[in-house]
């Protein structure tokens, strides 16, 4: 058995502590719970932000399958956090559009991001923090391998 700290179980710890506290802090601000992948999109159609997104970007973006998709969408759709609207040149596509509620969540969650980014930043020294960064970049090539 081994008894040796696991990268990927330390790695994960970290992203779910991470997570917890800005779930926390937006639930105290009374701002609604959205899941992981919920705030990912927002963040991703959020950036996109003078080119239209369609459905089939999500899928490439985050590697999920059309099915997954059209699930997550649907459920967004249902919270009131974006719009399905047609393309004038074709029906057929329909370009994903925040709300003004999607995008006030939006911000939200990013300001909470950035603030807890300072704070594990703050107890790094540069020299750590470079360090660290180098080291998850050379974890993420051999992952790509």
């Amino acid at each position: 058995m081994r008894t040796a700290p696991m990268i990927g179980a330390q790695l994960r710890d970290l992203s779910n502590l991470m997570k917890r506290r800005v779930d926390a802090v937006l639930l105290q601000a009374g701002i609604d719970q959205v899941t992981g992948i919920q705030g990912r999109v927002l963040g991703f159609i959020s950036h996109c932000q003078n080119q239209p997104v369609f459905q089939r970007d999500l899928e490439e973006a985050f590697h999920i399958r059309r099915s997954t998709a059209t699930g997550i969408l649907q459920l967004m759709e249902q919270k009131g956090l974006l719009e399905r609207r047609p393309v004038e040149q074709d029906a057929r596509l329909k370009q994903l559009c925040l709300t003004p509620r999607a995008l006030a969540i939006h911000q939200a969650i990013e300001t909470q991001i950035f603030l807890a980014e300072e704070e594990l930043a703050s107890c790094l020294t540069p020299e750590e923090l470079e360090q660290f960064f180098s080291i998850v970049a050379k974890l993420r090539r051999r992952l790509e391998e």
